[in-house]
């Protein structure tokens, strides 16, 4: 389990910066130490633990790229066709141990092996085949046309794949075309989830008065398990110092993270910042983002915490541009910078320096133009402004002002839960 010291991290300032964060978080987090094997399919998803390195050569035998004629690049003449007979037929998967004859060509099709003698292969699409059997082969081929040499793709010894990439399908092919059975992967990080709140209800119970359905603690232990987490729903912290401050010290017994949502601005109510300080201490306070400023990342018996903001929109602003880094790092990644793409703003907006905004938009075409149209109510806590729109624009801290028809970064829901 990840143990932090309580002075991990140290920001004596208001409103910290994204960027600042996160580089705190990428330098500090140690990722967890615990590693298993797991078989290639159960791969999926999971942090390579340490380099895989490849134990063949691959491909593993010089072999055809295409169905088609084998033959020595010198066999062939100076200028104009080539015409040479058919000594030998070699498929997939039939070795090809004896030399082809000089002056004779090797009939050969997709992965099977080069006969030795051969260099060179001549689609058969290119390739006239004559009464008699031989063939004619056009000139103008360069040498090594069509042929995969040993070790072409990686050569045996070297890293396959890297420790810390978030293994995919395209990895998954790679080990499975090396002969890899199984890989050493981190442990996934094991995250505690509580809401906090006297108003709050869990769907199916009552409301009773002046209470709300709880929809934070769905949405984070959703979007942690997408983002391969072992998820604890701990339920919701009353409004409680004393209560909150021994939940999340029993929380850190057995966690490597603890993620809440609520309680981390300035109310009379809200009692996580206090809780981790009776417990631990607190690593920063306020981030320059909107929506989501009220962020609290602490310490608590070295586990770290992250108490996100308690509107909706702003769980899933500050889910995907702090907390998901946070988790990657704990994984034994290495957070990097989402990609946005760059589109048209169809709406006039002004902003504070020194923050960063997300804006909730839905995208259209106009001109051959993709254009970003702002969501009309954009309060934090309107979760159908995620719903209705396709996703968010970023505005820099330097920007205070976009006009209509400004180049402006779109990042798609899909790219940030």
């Amino acid at each position: 389990m990840v143990q932090l010291s309580s002075d991990a991290f140290a920001f004596g300032g208001d409103l910290m910066p994204v960027e600042e964060a996160l580089a705190l978080v990428a330098a500090r987090i140690p990722p967890i130490g615990e590693t298993e094997m797991v078989s290639l399919i159960d791969a999926d998803g999971r942090f390579l633990a340490t380099d895989a390195i490849a134990p063949i050569d691959l491909p593993v035998f010089d072999n055809s790229a295409v169905d088609g004629y084998a033959v020595a690049h010198t066999d062939l003449a100076a200028s104009g066709p080539t015409v040479l007979p058919v000594s030998v037929r070699i498929i997939a998967g039939q070795a090809a141990s004896e030399a082809v004859a000089r002056t004779t060509v090797a009939r050969i099709f997709t992965g099977a092996p080069m006969p030795p003698g051969t260099d060179t292969v001549f689609m058969q699409e290119d390739v006239v085949v004559r009464d008699d059997g031989s063939v004619e082969l056009p000139p103008g081929l360069r040498k090594g046309a069509n042929r995969r040499p040993q070790g072409e793709d990686i050569a045996r010894g070297s890293v396959a794949v890297p420790a810390g990439r978030r293994l995919e399908p395209r990895d998954i092919a790679l080990l499975a075309a090396l002969g890899v059975t199984a890989v050493e992967v981190r442990k996934r990080p094991r995250v505690a989830v509580f809401s906090t709140g006297n108003e709050l209800r869990d769907p199916g119970q009552a409301l009773g008065a002046a209470a709300i359905y709880d929809s934070n603690r769905f949405s984070l232990q959703v979007m942690l398990k997408r983002a391969g987490c072992e998820v604890s729903d701990l339920g919701i912290l009353p409004d409680d110092r004393d209560i909150t401050a021994k939940r999340l010290d029993a929380a850190s017994q057995s966690h490597d993270l603890i993620v809440t949502s609520g309680g981390v601005s300035t109310g009379e109510e809200d009692h996580v910042r206090a809780a981790i300080a009776a417990k631990g201490s607190i690593v920063f306070w306020r981030l320059g983002i909107k929506p989501g400023r009220p962020l609290a990342m602490g310490i608590v018996n070295g586990t770290p915490l992250i108490g996100l903001p308690g509107n909706p929109v702003a769980v899933f602003v500050t889910f995907a541009h702090v907390l998901r880094p946070l988790v990657i790092a704990l994984s034994g990644g290495t957070p990097s910078p989402l990609a946005g793409m760059t589109v048209l703003s169809g709406f006039d907006y002004k902003k504070k320096a020194g923050r960063r905004e997300y804006v909730r938009v839905s995208l259209d075409q106009q001109g051959g133009k993709t254009v970003a149209r702002k969501y009309p109510v954009d309060g934090a806590g309107v979760l159908t402004s995620l719903t209705r729109t396709d996703g968010m624009v970023e505005l820099s801290e330097a920007c205070t002002e976009i006009k209509a028809g400004d180049p402006i970064s779109f990042y798609a829901y899909s790219q940030l839960n």
